[in-house]
């Protein structure tokens, strides 16, 4: 690999003029500057990151860890998260552990092993195992669409017990009595707490907890919803109305009612969550319960910077920001029962 010492060979300069030209160029002559980044162009050099980080002590490496990069949620998250850090001179290195703990674990180990800066974490392992092992290495993270249990992290996230609620009292409103549930992985945070509330809002209206009926998927992407729906279709009391972990489960079982001639909304209703692009795009346009995907990507980044600074172990407060959820009501879920 063609080194600075390389640069300064060829150029006819010292090491540390070299060194000038990449990080501080108004120190140097127009004439030497030029001369100098000829030769870094034609020996192809690039300087080395890790070496500029054992000498500053600090990375300019964010991590972002999420579920699913599959999912335009996350993919939302990643951009906020990215425009933070962009302004604050640093980059992201984003990461999908694909809801695995494994590979979440793998993942954290590499970040400990490359002393990123920070973590933005949206955690796939349930038993918090994963963070506590990455809890040793002193490396600062923020969960992402998670609160968090204690004070040892800042966390920002949606009420998704709140979510829950809004997307079942709409379809109570609008005459529905029995509602499927497709949740997703069990051990997901965020599907029990959609859960929580959607049986929150059957207790306000007088309704046992039966006539909410869960139907558990290993995945939260459109192939396990459309698997779902075809479970769905073959009750022999078929629930009136869904509700949807995600949207992608959404579209999936969208795609299944489709595909078996059954109409929505006019023979069942459908509510996904998260309001991806696409739910608006979908042959019946979906309703979704919002999250502020981007807000909360810029957020937990601006925490994380936060508690990075050089000062920050003097100032710096461990925050749970939680925030509202809003209900977009479309077609697929507007025929009145």
């Amino acid at each position: 690999m063609v080194g600075i010492k390389d640069v300064a060979k060829h150029a006819g300069v010292s090491v540390g003029t070299v060194s000038n030209v990449i990080n501080r160029p108004d120190m140097v002559s127009e004439e030497t500057r030029h001369r100098v980044q000829s030769v870094i162009d034609r020996l192809g050099y690039v300087r080395s990151e890790s070496a500029r980080q054992l000498r500053a002590g600090r990375s300019r490496i964010m991590a972002l860890l999420v579920l699913d990069m599959g999912n335009p949620f996350f993919v939302d998250v990643a951009r906020g998260a990215e425009r933070a850090a962009r302004d604050a001179g640093l980059r992201v290195m984003m990461c999908n552990s694909g809801q695995s703990p494994s590979e979440e674990a793998e993942y954290l180990a590499l970040f400990a092993e490359q002393r990123v800066r920070g973590v933005l974490l949206t955690p796939a392992d349930a038993t918090g195992r994963n963070i506590e092992a990455f809890r040793r290495h002193a490396i600062p993270f923020v969960l992402v669409d998670r609160v968090a249990d204690g004070a040892t992290e800042c966390s920002v996230s949606v009420d998704d017990v709140q979510g829950g609620a809004l997307a079942v009292r709409h379809l109570l409103d609008t005459g529905h009595r029995s509602v499927a549930y497709v949740s997703g992985p069990a051990g997901l945070n965020q599907v029990k707490d959609r859960r929580e509330g959607a049986l929150q809002a059957l207790a306000e209206a007088g309704l046992p907890a039966s006539a909410l009926r869960e139907l558990p998927t290993e995945r939260l992407d459109v192939a396990a919803g459309r698997d779902a729906g075809a479970r769905l279709l073959g009750l022999a009391e078929r629930p009136t109305a869904v509700f949807c972990a995600n949207d992608l489960l959404a579209l999936g079982v969208l795609q299944a009612m489709y595909a078996a001639g059954v109409r929505v909304p006019e023979d069942i209703a459908i509510v996904g969550y998260d309001d991806i692009e696409f739910a608006a795009a979908a042959v019946v346009p979906l309703t979704s319960v919002r999250q502020p995907a981007v807000t909360m990507g810029t957020m937990a980044a601006e925490l994380l910077l936060e508690e990075t600074e050089s000062d920050a172990p003097q100032r710096h407060e461990h925050r749970r920001v939680v925030l509202q959820p809003e209900l977009v009501v479309r077609r697929s879920s507007l025929a009145p029962r």
